[in-house]
């Protein structure tokens, strides 16, 4: 591969991811500070400018060693702070802070889709490059969607799901906060590591995604033409 190839197929994954992960949070702290929070805004954290998301491990340098070494995309932004005790309705208002992640990456994976019917437009030098930033800002932002809406805290879906449970249930499931960014790694790295040792495929989180992620994908390219 060389350098100008090597620099292609990182520009056209970095910046759709950067994007992606950085704008996630961006949501919930816009959200947060639509409904009564405003710890994010104090912070100078509603903002869509990425670079106020930016964590430098998280959302740049893991995901590249990821990528490099399994063709597996994972990372995080700095997370938005909300005190969700200061948000209007709690309990209603935590589903909606925690839904505008997700829903900032469908709109721009159908925003994607949409500007990829316009690509042959460009001049030939960069039609390739925008259609492939394009593809995989679908594909990224549908999978981070996805992936967020598993009801598992501290995922959006877990906090979704806390606020949508009765009270003796939502307890119980807000308690694995404490140790669910610990369960979310092993099932992410753990179990797939030692399935490849035993010959089997242990992927739970693929098992889960793979459908429903590969379904909007060609709904949303679909719709958009």
């Amino acid at each position: 591969m060389t350098a100008e190839q090597f620099l292609f197929q990182v520009s056209v994954l970095a910046l759709p991811t950067v994007l992606a992960i950085t704008l996630h949070e961006a949501a919930h702290g816009f959200a947060a500070w639509r409904l009564g929070d405003d710890t994010a805004w104090r912070a100078g954290r509603v903002s869509f400018n990425p670079l106020r998301h930016v964590d430098p491990f998280g959302t740049v340098i893991l995901p590249a060693i990821l990528y490099f070494t399994t063709h597996f995309l994972f990372g995080w932004a700095k997370p938005v702070p909300v005190n969700f005790s200061r948000l209007n309705h709690p309990r209603r208002d935590m589903v909606l802070v925690a839904l505008a992640g997700p829903g900032i990456n469908f709109a721009l994976a159908i925003g994607s889709a949409l500007l990829l019917g316009w690509v042959d437009l460009l001049p030939a030098v960069a039609r390739d490059w925008a259609a492939q930033n394009l593809e995989n800002s679908v594909i990224i932002n549908v999978l981070l969607a996805a992936f967020n809406l598993l009801p598992l805290p501290p995922l959006d879906g877990g906090r979704v799901a806390v606020g949508l449970l009765p009270l003796v249930l939502a307890r119980q499931l807000a308690r694995m906060e404490r140790f669910g960014i610990v369960l979310l790694m092993a099932v992410l790295f753990l179990l797939p590591y030692v399935g490849a040792r035993l010959g089997l495929r242990l992927d739970l989180i693929g098992w889960l995604l793979d459908g429903p992620v590969t379904y909007l994908f060609n709904r949303i390219m679909v719709l958009a033409g």
